[in-house]
């Protein structure tokens, strides 16, 4: 049987990406600084980041899912100065060239690399970094794919959190689609297995919402009670830091539904005391 290997696997979309590939019947290797116990896959232990173990991790290998990536803001929940200068690119860049290379090499059948949706327009050092990745990818010999996704509900609860200690939320009236990891997977192992390769549909949340609207659901769900200061941003600006809305394939969940699964009641009376 084919064997898949996924970068990234043990983040919040790897997870989701693997559990699909498991449930389809695929043989699965996960590369991951520090293996985990799951029986069902193969460990493979290496860092993109150094290049530690990755020709071992892609021996047999037929198919690459490479869902890895390093945003020091979505590590932490939220923004500091140094985030509008640089960002490091040990992953996204190098670390895409080197799995290439070897890719190249053995050589896998298809690359399939998950990318940003509204990337040509970054102005934020991270997205720059992962479009510069993505180049990468596409100027390959390999058979590739690229697959665009929306920031995910799990990104956006974080950085709403951050806000949470605020008595006022200043939030930018721009339209957004943010997707659930759950959607995000189900479009990327589709596409993985599809027999179609380059430039794929983008995967984006089912509503087109504005921020401010999107933050209000936020504070609802966490039953706080704060206000919501709608702020003017300008269309290039908000398509530089990554506001744009995603018109490729839609996923199912919806931001509300997210909100309810992720903040149950005996959640929300845990965190009364911000109110």
């Amino acid at each position: 049987m084919a064997l898949t290997l996924v970068t990234g696997g043990t983040g919040h979309l790897g997870r989701d990406i693997v559990d699909r590939l498991v449930r389809g019947g695929h043989r699965v290797r996960v590369l991951a600084r520090s293996p985990g116990a799951r029986p069902d896959i193969e460990w493979a232990s290496g860092d993109l980041a150094t290049g530690a173990g990755l020709r071992d991790a892609l021996r047999d290998v037929d198919t690459v899912i490479n869902a890895a990536t390093h945003s020091p803001v979505a590590r932490r929940g939220g923004f500091r100065p140094v985030d509008f200068f640089r960002s490091p690119s040990a992953v996204d860049v190098e670390g895409t060239e080197r799995l290439l290379s070897l890719s190249e090499a053995l050589p896998v059948r298809h690359f399939l690399h998950v990318s940003i949706v509204g990337l040509d327009e970054a102005t934020l050092p991270y997205g720059r970094v992962k479009l510069a990745g993505e180049r990468l990818v596409r100027e390959s010999r390999l058979p590739w794919s690229v697959v665009r996704a929306m920031p995910f509900y799990y990104l956006l609860d974080a950085l709403l959190a951050g806000l949470a200690w605020l008595p006022v939320w200043p939030v930018p009236m721009t339209l957004f689609n943010p997707v659930d990891t759950t959607d995000a997977a189900d479009h990327i192992v589709a596409c993985a297995f599809d027999g179609t390769h380059g430039v794929r549909a983008e995967i984006g949340g089912p509503e087109d919402l504005s921020l401010d609207v999107l933050a209000g659901q936020y504070r609802d769900a966490r039953g706080l009670h704060r206000k919501i200061l709608p702020v003017s941003l300008s269309d290039a600006r908000a398509r530089g830091m990554g506001f744009v809305v995603s018109h490729g394939v839609r996923g199912r969940v919806i931001w509300s539904d997210w909100l309810r699964r992720r903040y149950s009641p005996g959640r929300a009376a845990a965190t009364a005391y911000e109110t």
